[in-house]
């Protein structure tokens, strides 16, 4: 009797992460679509690739992809339970380690950008030069790799050469062997945004004293900034909630794992995959020049498609 009444809740479980995975699937799907055809729209005008805060916006856009694709990846494999080999399983996190972060530093950067482009303005064009923005691009990724090389040198300092061949489930957890690994990853992410967030309210201060001084066309100017300031906020804030997702979901774990499950999924969605396309999208809608691109691309298409 047990048997028969605990098969249906079974597979109620069952459909219900099938639906689950059905659902993030077509997100995913439709998330890379809008993000590619931003990343289209930015070759298509000289001014968008040769502009710093253009480029700093495709590297967002890069980045969410490349972290939708791979983090998506992972999806598949945890939800049915496909295990790999440790030595691939570091592979791939590195690649999502260092990721996960280059958006966040990358909105920094943009924030500075934004910051010179008001408060400099005559410097603006030696700071912010193509070939500065190059090198700016390779700090940020150096910068976005160092909590991955502080946590895979303490996973292989404790590791033992045959653990690399053995299979897991693929994730972070991996390589955590003791509670004191966790926490060392907790502080650095913690520190690499207190800093970002100094930055941004930096910024915020020194465009609103310009904001304030300034009258006419270049007053108008400032308080964009000002909104654009805010906006890179708001998604340095998503981020920083998407990195205390594993630390509340680690503690539902040891209360209920279905509650768990369920928040686990629910952090996934708003905080990990919304954020990476519907961000870049309204950056790229709020910017007049992208906007008109955007429009001019999408009425072409139609054209086109209604004459064939």
């Amino acid at each position: 009797m047990a048997d028969n009444n605990s098969l249906p809740g079974g597979e109620s479980l069952q459909k219900q992460i099938k639906d689950q995975i059905v659902t993030v699937q077509i997100l995913v799907i439709i998330f890379l679509c809008i993000n590619l055809l931003l990343i289209v729209i930015f070759f298509t005008k000289e001014c968008f690739y040769t502009t710093t805060r253009y480029i700093l916006f495709a590297v967002t856009l890069l980045s969410d992809s490349f972290l939708l694709f791979m983090s998506d990846i992972f999806v598949i494999i945890n939800q049915f339970h496909i295990t790999i080999q440790v030595w691939l399983c570091i592979i791939i996190s590195v690649v999502v380690l260092v990721y996960v972060t280059v958006t966040p530093v990358t909105l920094t950067a943009m924030t500075l950008e934004r910051y010179v482009a008001i408060c400099m303005p005559l410097r603006h064009g030696e700071l912010c030069s193509t070939r500065n923005t190059i090198h700016c691009i390779l700090i940020i990724h150096c910068l976005s790799s160092v909590p991955c090389i502080v946590i895979l040198s303490t996973f292989f300092v404790s590791a033992s050469l045959s653990f690399y061949k053995q299979y897991q489930l693929c994730s972070i957890e991996v390589f955590m062997f003791y509670i004191w690994q966790q926490h060392l990853r907790s502080a650095i992410y913690q520190l690499q945004f207190l800093i970002m967030s100094i930055i941004l309210v930096f910024c915020y201060v020194e465009i609103m004293k310009v904001a304030k001084a300034a009258s006419g066309e270049d007053k108008k100017s400032s308080k964009k900034g000002l909104r654009t300031v805010v906006f890179h906020g708001f998604q340095l804030l998503l981020c920083l909630i998407q990195l205390w997702c594993p630390f509340i979901e680690a503690a539902l774990f040891q209360i209920d794992y279905n509650l768990f499950y369920d928040v686990r999924y629910v952090n996934y969605i708003l905080f990990y995959l919304v954020p990476r396309c519907l961000s870049p999208l309204i950056y790229g809608l709020r910017d007049e020049a992208f906007f008109n691109a955007l429009k001019n691309y999408v009425s072409f298409g139609l054209c086109k498609r209604n004459t064939i």
